[in-house]
């Protein structure tokens, strides 16, 4: 196969542009579950509480003031509860995904593609930097990522 992905144009383009369409589908489908399993208006007001919290420690840290910073130490533990909280929302999805990406890199994309072959290449300072199917897949893979997440609305921390 070896000697057949290098020889063959074909087989070099099928490969590049099987693991952009695996990049891109598992992209959509992870963005897709991610915001339909979290609840993105709790995210943000909790998003908001700790904003206004950390606003306020380093208001008081700043200040010196010891009326503030006695209010923010007594929040603390709340903040950190909901950080706890927001950290737990976000993780449903990789929970879910784990396994089926697991299966896909052990048992999938190997009978489809050697994981070792050369894919695709960039334009680099010294030339072309080669890419085997990984590098390709997690460059592919983040740019999907990107594009779905700003589709779904799903920037960092609930925003």
């Amino acid at each position: 196969m070896t000697v057949e992905l290098l020889t063959d144009p074909f087989l070099w383009h099928f490969s590049t542009f099987f693991i952009l369409g695996l990049a891109f589908t598992v992209s959509f489908a992870t963005s897709l579950s991610s915001r339909l399993l979290t609840n993105r208006e709790q995210l943000r007001a909790w998003n908001k509480e700790i904003r206004e919290w950390r606003a306020d420690s380093l208001k008081a840290r700043r200040t010196g003031d010891k009326k503030l910073m006695a209010k923010v130490k007594k929040q603390e533990r709340h903040v950190m509860q909901l950080q706890s909280k927001m950290t737990i929302q976000s993780m449903k999805t990789s929970f879910l995904w784990f396994i089926p990406l697991m299966l896909m890199w052990y048992v999938l994309i190997p009978q489809i593609v050697p994981i070792g072959e050369i894919v695709a290449y960039l334009p680099w300072l010294s030339g072309e930097l080669p890419l085997a199917v990984f590098l390709w897949y997690l460059l592919c893979s983040f740019l999907a990522g990107a594009l779905f997440n700003r589709l779904f609305g799903l920037g960092l921390g609930g925003d």
